[in-house]
């Protein structure tokens, strides 16, 4: 492990991100590629780079970025999240910023499970009175 290196977990929807920040020149590996490689759409990128255009850490960081579960939005956020709490331990400074723009916050919005005798989480069969 390195010696100045800050280790950070988010979590979104059923994704986990583990994120370790190190002092560099601000890339950012995801999964062993590039972040631009990982996630196609621009969307995702900028939710990725929230925390640190937050806190004006572009180019302070290089982030090494380990991704599984769900989909792509939800790994998107899971690292935005673990972005943004290694930040706060990285510089207790940053928090003020971040907690202000919500980016410390679990979103604990989840699919619903379907439930049995239903064909899906919410939706019912008809009901026929005769």
């Amino acid at each position: 492990m390195a010696v100045n290196q800050v280790i950070g977990t988010g979590r979104r929807k059923t994704s986990v991100a583990r994120v370790y920040l190190r002092p560099g020149t601000g890339a950012i590996t995801i999964n062993g590629r590039d972040a631009a490689d990982y996630f196609e759409t621009k969307t995702h990128l900028y939710v990725v780079k929230q925390p640190l255009a937050a806190t004006d850490s572009e180019t302070k960081f290089d982030i090494l970025v380990s991704v599984a579960g769900g989909g792509k939005s939800g790994q998107a956020g899971a690292v935005r999240h673990g972005i943004a709490r290694a930040l706060v331990k990285e510089d207790e400074t940053n928090l003020r910023s971040l907690r202000a723009s919500g980016f410390l916050t679990r979103d604990p919005r989840m699919v619903e499970r379907k439930k049995y005798g239903q064909p899906g989480a919410r939706k019912k069969f008809q009901f026929s009175k005769r």
